[in-house]
């Protein structure tokens, strides 16, 4: 029996009395269409290598590639970030295969565009699938070297417009590649080409099942002098403020769910859409807590890709972009 209280004027439960309710006041709405689905590509046909430390995820020739993607369109997920898994053979200091004639990475992209010209496609931009030292800079006596840097990526960004991705992707962390990388795709033409900059990208160890995937592991030393320290906040507002000014068109926060305060200081502080890459280390967690039967993956799912949207991210980079697109579905 319910006791009528005169004290409580407010009962905030009347708004959460039924499901038709909860929708009307629901502060949060996440759709497929917010999502992009990473993809690895590989060299070759027929290939489908699951990705052990990321069950979910594998490394996939152009033709299963071209699948995934109709069958992800089918369900309401339309964008797409592209990584290569590169051979070693045609790896050097410089980097000079990312913006070849012959790279399959560049191949893909037109051949996807052209069989789904509604899909919008996201590059990545770095040095470390096609350096032989493994940095996402050019590497000097065991040092990034950031300004030598800077031409190559914007090389690399031209040639990645000219293939037909939408946006580029500047992952490196080297400080004013945005504007060098805007500049290039201006004078060349590609002013609606959009910059997705890897604004507050971490030094992070969640990163273990992506490099897993692409062999991308430093030959040597870490990514502590360009990614940034997982302890600094502040510092954030600091690489936004100079993405922004260079022309990014979207800011990322890079890992998501271990940096939800980022992704809302950057949300409050800049009108520039907000990206959130929910990473490698981050889904294979949940995953082998769901398959070790510690949570429920139908519950916990999309309560976890949520609370990225409800700290303020306008787009989400999920490995889980699929299963919640067919989690909406049903």
């Amino acid at each position: 029996m319910e006791l009528n209280s005169p004290f409580l004027q407010r009962r905030p439960r009347r708004n959460r009395a039924s499901e038709s309710i909860r929708q009307l006041v629901r502060e949060t709405n996440l759709e497929p269409g917010h999502l992009v689905l990473p993809l690895f590509l590989i060299e070759g046909n027929a290939i489908h290598h699951q990705i052990p430390s990321l069950p979910v995820a594998a490394r996939m020739s152009l033709d299963n590639i071209l699948r995934t993607i109709e069958s992800a369109i089918g369900l309401g997920v339309n964008s797409f970030m592209i990584f290569p898994a590169v051979p070693e053979k045609n790896k050097d200091k410089i980097a000079t295969y990312s913006y070849a004639e012959d790279n399959f990475y560049l191949e893909a992209s037109r051949k996807i565009k052209e069989q789904f010209p509604e899909s919008c496609l996201i590059s990545d931009v770095a040095m470390d699938p096609y350096s032989s030292d493994g940095h996402d800079g050019y590497v000097e006596n065991g040092k990034i070297i950031n300004d030598i840097t800077l031409p190559i990526l914007a090389k690399m960004s031209v040639a990645q417009a000219q293939a037909g991705f939408d946006i580029v992707g500047p992952s490196d962390m080297m400080d004013g590649r945005v504007g060098i990388i805007r500049e290039a795709l201006d004078k060349a033409g590609y002013y609606n080409t959009g910059i997705m900059s890897y604004t507050a990208k971490y030094a992070s160890a969640f990163y273990g099942p992506f490099r897993d995937a692409l062999d991308s592991a430093p030959k040597s030393g870490d990514k502590k002098t360009y990614q940034m320290d997982p302890a600094n906040s502040r510092e954030a507002l600091i690489e936004a403020e100079l993405d922004t000014q260079e022309g990014a068109d979207f800011l990322m926060v890079k890992p998501a769910l271990h940096y939800l305060d980022i992704i809302k200081n950057l949300s409050a502080n800049f009108d520039t859409p907000i990206a959130a890459y929910h990473v490698s280390g981050e889904c294979a967690m949940l995953l082998a807590a769901c398959q070790n039967g510690w949570l429920d993956y139908e519950k916990a799912m999309p309560e976890t890709l949520t609370s990225i949207r409800r700290a303020g991210a306008s787009v989400i980079i999920s490995y889980l972009a699929l299963d919640f697109a067919r989690w909406v579905k049903r």
